[in-house]
């Protein structure tokens, strides 16, 4: 028969094992290379597009919130009016900035070196 404090210290390792697990799980999913270049792309576009609604339709900022396609739920965006740029993020993962260029459209900042490496 198992004392109460075997049963404590079990119940601690335990726990202390599915903390491991769960931070083991969250950092693959959040630098794994599926998942960060999903986000890449998303905020890529985000910015491609929020950018074009804003500065070349003219819509409030909030209102390009609805142009997101299904699965854009974690991208934000936010924009600069004096530089006429959208900046859109994945919180930790990736971020892109697009801007309004007149006679060219919305430009996407050239990205750096491998954007998923």
């Amino acid at each position: 028969m198992a004392t109460q404090k075997s049963v404590r210290a079990r119940r601690k390792w335990l726990a202390g094992l599915v903390v491991v697990a769960a931070l083991l799980a969250a950092a693959w999913f959040t630098w794994g290379p599926g998942l960060r270049g999903d986000a890449i792309a998303g905020a890529a576009y985000g910015a491609h597009v929020a950018c074009s609604c804003r500065f070349i339709e003219g819509r409030p900022l909030k209102q390009c919130e609805n142009d997101k396609l299904a699965g854009m739920g974690m991208v934000r965006f936010s924009e600069d009016d004096a530089a006429k740029s959208v900046t859109a993020s994945v919180p930790l993962l990736a971020s892109d900035t697009a801007t309004y260029k007149p006679g060219y459209g919305c430009l996407l900042k050239p990205w750096e070196g491998d954007p998923v490496g």
